[in-house]
Parts: C-alpha cells; sequence; structure tokens
C-alpha cells in the first residue's frame, strides 16, 4: 500500500498557511499577567448604581441574594460567591444583607481579584466587613473541597 501525498495549491494552500499563525491565548488563566491586564476595570468609571427595591422582605433579599452570588457569569465568581452566601447569608443581618447586595453590583472580576487579594480593593470597600469575611472564604484555609451548592 502506498500513500501519495500531492501538493496543496490555491486557496486551500494559503488558508492553511494562514491559520498556522500563533495568536495570544484569548483565553488566559485567572492570576497570570494577561489575565490580570485583561480585567482592569478602569479607575475613572463611577460605583455602581443600585437598583432600587423598595419593600423588599429579607425572606425575597437573601434568596435573591443566594442566586446572584451564584449565576455571576464567570465560573471562578460563582464558585467563591456562592459557597459563600451558602455558608454566611443565613447568620448576617439586614445591614450586612445589604452590603453584600452593593459588593454583588461590581463587575465578577474585580470581586474575585479583591477576594482573593490578587489587587487591592477600592476605597469604598477598603474598610468593608463583607469583604473581609469573603477575603477570609477564599482562602479556603482549612483546605474544604468546595462545589456549587445545589439548587434548592
Amino acid at each position: 500500500m502506498s500513500i501519495v501525498f500531492r501538493r496543496l495549491r490555491g486557496p486551500i494552500q494559503r488558508f492553511i498557511s494562514r491559520s498556522a499563525v500563533v495568536s495570544a491565548d484569548p483565553w488566559p488563566l485567572p492570576h497570570t499577567p494577561e489575565h490580570l491586564a485583561n480585567t482592569v476595570t478602569p479607575s475613572d468609571l463611577p460605583p455602581p448604581t443600585p437598583i432600587p427595591r423598595p419593600n423588599e422582605s429579607l425572606t425575597s433579599l437573601r434568596a435573591r441574594l443566594v442566586y446572584q452570588s451564584r449565576k455571576r457569569g464567570t465560573l471562578e465568581s460563582d464558585l467563591i460567591l456562592s459557597t459563600f452566601a451558602r455558608d454566611h447569608l443565613g447568620g448576617m443581618s439586614e445591614t450586612e444583607l445589604k452590603e453584600y447586595d452593593k459588593l454583588l453590583d461590581e463587575a465578577d472580576w474585580d470581586i474575585y481579584y479583591w477576594a482573593t487579594e490578587e489587587r487591592p480593593a477600592p476605597e469604598r470597600w477598603e474598610s468593608s466587613a463583607i469583604l473581609e469575611k469573603l477575603k477570609i472564604h477564599a482562602r479556603n484555609e482549612g483546605k474544604a473541597v468546595r462545589s456549587m451548592p445545589a439548587l434548592s
């Protein structure tokens, strides 16, 4: 059995030669310099304005925060925030819940990098007790294996 190799000519040859060009990784891993550089929120942006929710009960607020903690858009943020919500929301006061609600209005990667202490938190979050609890949770000093909490 013999194999015959033919030389490619025409548009197919040009397509193959162009596709061999190596470009930057479009999805760099978190904590790499490329990812850190690509996930910087401009410092001149004002803090997000929360949606007003008058007369929201504490039960509804907790349920909404559980959902918003789990459905962030990035798996890294989902994992940290959903396990934090599972472990801490039940014992939070109304004031703490509202502060956590404001924190969730921030960009996903900002929250993630503040919690993992890869970037310093902006002045408005420097003295936040909730962000401090989140940082402790993200350190995972007990080395617990974490997975997404079950939806209930």
